[in-house]
């Protein structure tokens, strides 16, 4: 399938139909300033607009500019937090949040990379393909992601940004030998509950951080750990994205995952992500791994220390231009193949079930008789299902819901 001039037909902020601006990637490893660096050029516009990875790295940024802008000139969007002043000048929002029909001078999306996620990843394919500001448009990443962006995005300039610090393998330790401002990092609650107590028990008070606490609790989990209340942090792997802890050691605990289909090995580069938080700006930093874990293979050391990883050969894909004049053409467009070679159509989101489910009740579908009510439609469907029952009862509850 041939490539298409995206930028062509892309979305700017504010709805235009239009490209804007000089577009940078800025590209790296972890430790290089590429957030800062987008954060200063954000507010050096009269309006801007950044999406984070991560609720807690939209939160840390929002109290850096709002320490600097005040409360007023501010808002924080995100899936479970949103402070909203009369009139912001800036949008410091989770990638999935960002309210893109607000038009910006500026515009910034973090860990582009994560294009390539088959979970997320859409959605950061669809802010890479078609959300611009109107003068600037920032994309933050891993230097794997460059050939798909030089790809996709033609006319696109390309800042390489080298990491400030040296990180450094060091081998295997058991947790009561991990030296202080270490963050041991595990992939489920469980483990990182279980790994807690081990830490506190030998070593004195830990800090947890995973995305499952409350805002309130997981900000003063960081604070005590970043004040140096606790020498010690266990956290998932969300810490690889980008948050800014006085960390110098990096242990995994475990290195594979469940990927949201089945438990999977660490790739290199996802090894490197969470191992580059070791280290503060000009601060070298080390990593390893805990005693049950293993040594690390020297070829993944030697790939995590120089930072040298297999470029990214596909980007996740779901249409963004969907079809609303009645719940099958709706279908349809989800159901549409992606444009490009390098695009994978991702998988069936929760949503997109969510509606095939519904198109099958006679009740919602006789209702979702306009536009309006077929957009309705897919608004409810996009409701997470918090109570985590099967899809079936899912779709009933949102069936209530969904038409007027």
């Amino acid at each position: 399938m041939p490539n298409v001039p995206f930028r062509e037909s892309g979305r700017a902020a504010g709805g235009r139909d239009e490209v804007c601006g000089r577009i940078l990637a800025i590209l790296g490893p972890t430790n290089t300033g590429k957030t800062h660096f987008a954060v200063e050029r954000l507010l050096a516009h009269r309006t801007g607009m950044i999406g984070f990875p991560l609720r807690l790295l939209a939160r840390e940024n929002y109290d850096r500019i709002v320490a600097q802008k005040g409360v007023g000139a501010v808002a924080l969007v995100t899936g479970e937090e949103k402070i909203l002043p009369a009139n912001p000048r800036y949008w410091i929002c989770t990638v999935e949040s960002m309210p893109l029909d607000r038009e910006v001078e500026c515009l910034a999306i973090d860990e582009i990379q994560l294009a390539a996620d088959p979970e997320r990843g859409h959605i950061f394919t669809d802010r890479l393909l078609y959300a611009r500001g109107m003068a600037e448009t920032l994309f933050l990443g891993s230097d794997t992601a460059r050939s798909l962006i030089r790809r996709l995005v033609p006319g696109v300039e390309f800042v390489e940004r080298p990491r400030f610090s040296t990180l450094t393998y060091a081998g295997q330790r058991k947790l009561a030998r991990l030296p202080p401002r270490s963050a041991i990092v595990a992939f489920s609650a469980t483990e990182v509950y279980e790994t807690a107590e081990l830490i506190r028990r030998q070593r004195g008070g830990t800090a947890v951080v995973m995305g499952a606490l409350s805002p309130r609790t997981r900000n003063a989990q960081v604070a005590m750990y970043q004040a140096g209340e606790v020498d010690y942090l266990v956290a998932t792997d969300a810490i690889g994205m980008g948050l800014n802890m006085d960390t110098d050691h990096v242990a995994f605990a475990r290195l594979s995952k469940f990927d949201g289909v089945h438990p999977r090995r660490l790739r290199a580069a996802e090894i490197a992500q969470i191992a580059g938080r070791a280290g503060r700006h000009m601060t070298n930093g080390t990593f390893g791994t805990t005693a049950n874990v293993g040594e690390l293979e020297p070829e993944l050391v030697e790939a995590v220390e120089n930072h040298r990883f297999d470029p990214l050969k596909m980007l996740m894909w779901r249409n963004s231009d969907l079809d609303f004049r009645n719940p099958q053409s709706l279908l349809r467009s989800l159901d549409a193949p992606p444009p490009s070679d390098c695009l994978r159509r991702a998988r069936e989101a929760d949503d997109h079930q969510a509606l095939a489910a519904l198109t099958r009740d006679a009740d919602t579908m006789r209702r979702a008789g306009s536009k309006d009510s077929v957009r309705l439609l897919w608004d409810v469907c996009q409701v997470p299902d918090f109570r985590k029952v099967m899809s079936d009862q899912h779709a009933k509850l949102l069936g209530r819901y969904s038409v007027t």
